[in-house]
């Protein structure tokens, strides 16, 4: 460990809230000596330690790749703005949790996208580490910049600061990228060969230095074109077919601080069968795959022993629709009432719940219930194909009330396409109807009282959805109808909560942005923007100067409906599900038409292509 930064860091950190965010050290965090290393890998989460520190992705990659001999990954996360401040002060930069050595020593310094809002950290966290942000700017001993994460299927708006994308699943093309630059450090050559071997000999490389993008005078993009040969016209994502066969950890890094989700958590499958048509992820992770009940039950029990954690949480985009879901939650809860934990079931489709299963799994801890209608009218449900009806929602409702469940959260969205007053206004009828059954209920299991929370998100338009076309609602039409809602309800055993508009329409912006907005970012965070997903540090004026000295328009990016022929700044990506289905989806939403799950019946949408998954079962 670096005893230089450690004797600094004693300094600081009795001055800063929260210190277990800088220390490391944590159990099963993983100390090598750098001296015997080929790759150092700063894994870096932009956003706060406790956040950071609950993504799975991280877990995943960590534990996989620093079984290798000759890699050594680090966590690093952004540090709060106190911080930052003694940081500063004192002369400390950046640095990786395990070693404390600066991350201008590591050879890879690569960020997991999970939200565009996360992007001023990025080029904030460059900046503490000294790095020069640009990737033009950056020299032979610099670190190579690399992004992965959903957010990098459009990285465009911040394609101008990274050297290389990683698009899809990680688990094996970050073997392959580690085994390339190994053999890169042995064999010597420049930056530009290693970026051009792997972007020509790895599936799922994108180097946005290798294309140029060239626009209409109206601002859309003309045409975007290869400048290196031999890469890739379209990069083709990655995805691991066989679930049982991949990495999973058997143990966790276990702060010594709370965290978001302070929990084991066990990935039960990837993709989802539904086809919700604003869900970006219910595509890009297609097609559905699934881990055997046998081996979850297995790494459950592993991760319990190793972490010593009291509840186990299932991830994924869709619990209820694992077709083993019966045969592991029994399993699971076997293991979990000798062990006394808790089991959580997040993600349960209201139209597929069993109550059984519910009933075993609160048998260690009750907890509330989340369901997530979307929409507040049939009509609108229909448009964005979420397969659920009025009578799902209140049959679900009934049934957990008569099983004393008192806390209910309702999740909807406002800004939809084709979206009228009447489908606002249905979202307090859908609370109130929920309400309604709670009053009803006569089973002597029913609780004294109700809480029932009513979440709304505002609809952001993104990438690789049906609905990647649409214009996204302006700020002050989704000001009026957060108010229209708040005016309908009247009861306060609903309580109502809502994102602020400004944080959505700037989503909105970089969802689906161009590499014009780097300039953009980078002016921002000159302003002092970052942690731009946390209320007390959001500044939507600093933003909107940024914009005004770049000489664009937000606007031309949020509100603006794009035609099906038009070029989109993601056009270089393949997915697999492909762009006429996209279109043919947004086509039927309009005329209110629904499409099968994918189990019961093909839509072609194009991931069939993959060879495995749902798509061969």
């Amino acid at each position: 460990m670096n005893e230089y930064m450690t004797k600094k860091l004693d300094s600081v950190l009795p001055l800063v809230q929260k210190p277990a965010r800088y220390i490391g050290g944590e159990l099963n965090s993983i100390i090598k000596n750098a001296d015997k290393i080929t790759s150092r890998f700063a894994f870096c989460f932009p956003d706060v330690y406790e956040v950071g520190m609950s993504h799975l992705g991280m877990k995943i990659l960590y534990h996989q790749l620093n079984r290798r001999e000759d890699t050594w990954v680090e966590r690093v996360f952004t540090p709060w703005d106190d911080m930052e401040m003694q940081m500063k002060e004192n002369n400390i930069p950046l640095y990786g949790l395990e070693s404390r050595d600066p991350l201008k020593e590591f050879d890879f310094v690569g960020f997991t996208l999970q939200y565009e809002l996360s992007y001023s950290n990025i080029l904030n966290m460059l900046k503490m580490a000294d790095i020069p942000i640009y990737s033009k700017d950056r020299g032979e001993n610099d670190p190579l910049i690399c992004a992965g994460g959903p957010c990098a299927y459009n990285g465009e708006p911040i394609a101008d600061f990274i050297d290389f994308f990683l698009l899809g699943e990680g688990e094996e093309i970050w073997e392959e990228v580690l085994d390339a630059y190994a053999l890169h450090k042995k064999n010597g050559g420049s930056k530009k060969d290693f970026l051009l071997k792997i972007a020509r000999e790895i599936q799922g490389i994108y180097v946005p230095s290798f294309y140029d993008v060239s626009y209409n005078n109206d601002g859309t993009v003309k045409e975007i074109s290869i400048n290196t040969e031999g890469v890739p016209e379209k990069i083709r994502k990655r995805i691991i077919v066989d679930m049982d066969k991949v990495y999973y950890p058997d143990a966790f890094v276990v702060p010594f601080m709370d965290i978001v989700h302070n929990r084991v958590m066990l990935e039960i499958f990837r993709g989802c069968i539904r086809g919700c048509r604003f869900c970006q992820a219910g595509m890009i992770y297609r097609p559905v795959r699934e881990k055997s009940a046998e081996n979850l039950c297995l790494a459950g029990e592993n991760l319990i022993s190793s972490t010593g954690y009291e509840e186990m949480s299932l991830s994924s985009l869709s619990t209820s629709d694992y077709t083993q879901f019966e045969k592991l939650a029994n399993g699971l809860i076997d293991m979990a009432e000798k062990k006394k934990v808790s089991l959580s079931l997040p993600s349960l489709r209201i139209d597929n719940m069993s109550l059984d299963i519910l009933k075993k799994v609160q048998t260690v801890r009750k907890s509330g219930l989340t369901f997530a209608p979307e929409a507040g009218t049939q009509r609108l449900r229909d448009v964005l194909n979420k397969g659920v009806t009025q009578e799902d929602i209140l049959r679900s409702a009934n049934m957990v009330f008569c099983e004393g469940w008192s806390n209910v959260k309702l999740y909807f969205m406002m800004g939809l396409p084709t979206e009228t007053d009447e489908d606002i206004v249905g979202i307090a009828r859908t609370g109130y109807s929920v309400l309604d059954c709670f009053k009803k209920c006569d089973s002597p299991k029913k609780a004294n009282r109700i809480n029932i929370t009513v979440s709304v998100s505002s609809f952001v338009p993104k990438p690789f959805t049906p609905f990647q076309w649409e214009a996204q609602n302006p700020m002050e039409e989704l000001v009026r109808k957060q108010q229209l809602l708040k005016d309908t309800i009247k009861t306060r055993a609903i309580t109502y909560n809502y994102h602020m508009s400004k944080v959505s329409c700037l989503e909105g912006v970089f969802a689906r942005g161009d590499r014009r907005l780097s300039k953009v970012i980078e002016l921002a965070c000159e302003k002092g923007c970052k942690f731009d997903g946390w209320d007390e540090f959001f500044k939507y004026d600093a933003w909107m100067e940024a914009f005004c000295e770049a000489g664009l328009e937000p606007e031309f990016y949020s509100r603006r409906k794009r035609e099906f022929s038009e070029v989109l700044p993601w056009d270089m990506v393949d997915i697999g599900v492909t762009k006429a289905f996209l279109q043919r989806e947004c086509e039927k939403a309009y005329r209110g038409e629904t499409t099968p799950n994918c189990r019961e019946k093909c839509s072609g949408c194009g991931a069939k292509s993959f060879g495995g998954g749902v798509c061969y079962e």
